[in-house]
């Protein structure tokens, strides 16, 4: 049975989700308690060896992710009878094959990794997930911040949110220096950040004798259009995007003056948006929160070049309130074929409690629960900038999902992705290309 059969509200499509730091908020509540009376099933039996019930974790890039194994031996030293062990899809086409392998009654998965919205819609649509409001109604879903509320169909949701990242802008306070340009603020406008990074631009060029940009773009089309989901009154999935044409106005005049880098040459360099920050001739950076770690590391290790940084929240447009962002989520889920869902319950309830959150916190890595402990441990980590503005870019109120839950968020996705293809390139108007993906996603209802 299709779970979209009713078709979500304006307001229950738009719903933020509002990262608010939450000093003391309650964490998983009753972490420790029997769950047994939550069984899903009652008559699913726990497949053990020896007294041991193994689970089988989905994830992707194992070895690069740095907080996988740190949650595994937290739980496992709460959890002896329980062991966990991770399966790595790899990140490519992670999506396509976590769902190809959970079909056809397959039980060698209990705990599912779920990328992105799509991707739930995806396996919710083909009833691939088990329901979690039951099992989690002791959970206070307010320490979500309302991320819970934007995956909830008909009443009922399938995955709780471990990892949420919001964009932040990155700059490179040593190319602001040379420019004699003030450093960005929190709470910038996009047309503020449009003069900023042209006068940084000109002026860090002039002072380096050599070209310096004042932002970059990465090829995603979230890098444009997110922007347009800021005042809280639009969806990337509409059947009218004319809200993303004055935005898509101020990026091309920048590529055209030379602000920013050549879409068209980066998509066919393959060039990635760490590699065109590292050079230390890109003044700022949009990007998420993810990057944090990343960078510091680079940096001390000689990856990148050595220059000191910031960071700052993403621009505003007209109509957005301070504090705003936009962000992604990643959920933990549990596979409706497993059969050891009461094992598997104990350990996404870890995971994605204020104990799990910490331990995430603890690797540089931003977590879905944002509490004061987690911000302060976030900007203590090593290599973070020193100034307060950077810390206090960590503190969003109000972020919205870059794709909002849809039956048809995957095919939206390649409509938006070809539309900006086309207009970054200068194949199309921007104007004629939104009527036409919006013609096109209106097909789609």
């Amino acid at each position: 049975m299709n779970k979209f059969t009713k078709r979500f509200s304006r307001s229950a499509s738009l719903l933020a989700l509002s990262a608010l730091v939450l000093a003391a908020c309650g964490g998983n509540a009753d972490n420790d308690a029997d769950t047994s009376g939550n069984n899903t099933d009652s008559g699913t039996t726990e497949e053990q060896t020896d007294g041991q019930t193994t689970l089988t974790w989905s994830v992707w890039d194992k070895d690069a992710t740095v907080y996988y194994e740190p949650l595994i031996e937290a739980f496992e030293a709460d959890n002896p009878d329980i062991n966990v062990e991770l399966l790595d899809l790899g990140s490519t086409d992670y999506m396509t094959v976590l769902g190809t392998q959970l079909s056809g009654g397959d039980t060698s998965i209990d705990v599912v990794t779920v990328k992105d919205i799509p991707g739930y819609a995806s396996l919710v649509n083909k009833n691939q997930l088990e329901p979690l409001s039951e099992l989690a109604s002791d959970i206070n879903l307010d320490q979500y911040s309302g991320t819970v509320e934007q995956i909830t169909v008909d009443d009922e949701y399938y995955a709780l949110p471990f990892r949420s990242d919001f964009y932040v802008m990155y700059y490179n306070k040593d190319l602001f220096d040379a420019a004699n340009v003030d450093y960005p603020q929190n709470n910038l406008t996009f047309d503020e950040y449009d003069t900023l990074i042209r006068e940084v631009s000109e002026k860090a060029t002039e002072a380096n004798g050599s070209k310096v940009y004042g932002g970059h773009y990465h090829t995603w089309r979230s890098q444009v259009q997110m922007y347009g989901l800021l005042d809280g009154e639009n969806t990337l999935v509409s059947t009218d995007y004319s809200f993303l044409e004055p935005i898509y106005e101020t990026v091309l005049a920048q590529q055209e003056d030379q602000i920013v880098q050549d879409y068209a040459t980066l998509k066919t360099s393959s060039l990635h948006y760490s590699a065109a920050f590292y050079q230390n001739n890109v003044a700022s950076l949009l990007m998420g929160t993810w990057f944090i770690p990343t960078l510091a590391t680079a940096i001390e290790s000689g990856e990148s070049e050595d220059f000191n940084w910031g960071m700052v929240t993403m621009p505003l447009t007209e109509g957005a309130e301070e504090g705003t962002a936009s962000g992604t989520i990643t959920t933990l889920g549990i596979s409706a074929n497993s059969e050891n869902k009461e094992a598997s319950w104990k350990f996404v309830e870890f995971v994605t409690s204020e104990e799990g959150s910490q331990i995430i916190a603890d690797t540089g890595t931003m977590p879905a629960i944002q509490s004061e402990e987690v911000i302060n441990t976030i900007a203590a980590s090593p290599g973070f900038p020193d100034d307060e503005q950077s810390k206090e870019a960590l503190s969003v109120k109000t972020t919205y999902l870059e794709l909002p839950l849809d039956e048809h968020s995957a095919e939206v996705e390649t409509i938006l992705n070809d539309a900006h293809d086309n207009i970054m390139t200068n194949n199309a108007e921007a104007s004629e290309e939104l009527e036409k993906a919006a013609g096109q996603v209106e097909a789609l209802q």
